[in-house]
């Protein structure tokens, strides 16, 4: 099983003062958290992309390529890449970029996006919210099969045996598919033989086992085999000396958010009780001390039929950058050895 981060580069207002973080100082502690799951040998870091005042990641290609310079073994993703909003062609020219400067480390989770703000800003109708993903997706691909594509769509101007450049170090840019809760997503990812990242940022991971069922089912049938058919787990997470120190450290970054998204969104404002039940042992928050965080990624991927990546959503505790990176290098020396060691002996 593979560790990582995901950052959306959120920037949150300190609770006493109400006061933000400069951004030029936010996006420093962010390349600093790079650098320390890189030193202690996580596996991947994410960036997000948002278009939102509360988040600074807009541009994760940007980011990465930063990160790129100053890492030398994690791999660099995006966390999610908006591609319905997005240029394929753009996109492959950046993280192919990326990976020629990270020398082979760069990947992709592409996806539709969890908010709206993408497709107005960038003249998009969100009535085509599926069809664009469908057709961009598709053209994606096929950038990464050739340099000088023919292609027709129906969202982007035709190309005409143009030439699409840089090409990347790797022979193929790794892709992941994105998702949530929608059981039409899970069949085409697993129609396409595409990895798939399960987005669960609350309730239980058995709620999405027959949705993880329908992938591979659909998977297999498509003729794709186990090695094509891997599913990663993108959660809520963060590790502390004790429980209730990881705990008291996430609680107030993802109170503030999640009260400014559910206010946009109808839903009731969220309580300590609500996020100490998804912290408890049958709730989706990779929240405690080392051996609790463990025991639960374990029981993360049983309870989906085996998972290949668990990355760890970490931004809303970023009020305590000293307190993220003590958290980063806990899951890389503490709890990453658990679960390796687990895997050695099965």
């Amino acid at each position: 099983m593979e560790i990582g981060i995901d950052s959306f580069a959120a920037i949150l207002p300190d609770p006493a003062t109400g006061r933000l973080p400069s951004p030029t100082d936010r996006m420093a502690d962010l390349l600093d958290e790079v650098e320390v799951a890189d030193r202690v040998g996580l596996d991947v870091f994410g960036i997000g992309e948002h278009h939102r005042a509360e988040f600074l990641d807009s541009a994760p290609a940007v980011i990465l390529a930063a990160a790129a310079a100053r890492t030398s073994q994690i791999r660099l993703t995006s966390a999610v890449t908006v591609l319905s909003a997005a240029d394929p062609v753009r996109v492959f020219q950046e993280f192919a970029t990326l990976d020629l400067i990270s020398k082979g480390r760069a990947e992709l989770v592409v996806g539709r996006g969890s908010f709206g703000e993408a497709y107005p800003l960038f003249g998009l109708d969100t009535r085509d919210y599926d069809a664009l993903f469908a057709e961009k997706l598709d053209l994606f691909r096929k950038l990464g099969e050739t340099s000088h594509l023919v292609w027709k769509g129906r969202f982007r101007p035709a190309l005409e045996g143009h030439g699409v450049y840089p090409r990347p170090h790797q022979p193929r840019l790794p892709l992941w598919i994105g998702v949530g809760g929608t059981p039409e997503s899970f069949a085409r990812a697993g129609a396409l033989g595409i990895p798939l990242m399960v987005a669960i940022i609350g309730g239980t991971f058995e709620r999405f086992r027959p949705l993880v069922d329908l992938y591979r089912e659909t998977g297999t049938r498509a003729g794709h085999g186990p090695d094509k058919l891997k599913v990663g787990v993108h959660a809520m997470g963060f590790v502390g000396e004790t429980n209730a120190a990881a705990k008291d450290a996430f609680f107030p970054g993802w109170a503030h958010l999640t009260a400014k998204v559910g206010r946009e969104r109808g839903w009731s404002p969220p309580t300590r009780q609500q996020f100490e039940a998804m912290a408890s042992p049958e709730g989706a928050f990779l929240i405690g001390d080392p051996t609790t965080v463990a025991a639960k990624m374990r029981h993360a991927s049983d309870a989906l039929g085996g998972v290949s990546r668990i990355t760890f959503q970490m931004s809303t505790a970023s009020l305590d950058t000293a307190a993220m990176k003590r958290s980063i290098e806990l899951l890389g020396t503490d709890v990453a050895p658990i679960i390796r060691a687990a895997q050695a002996t099965t």
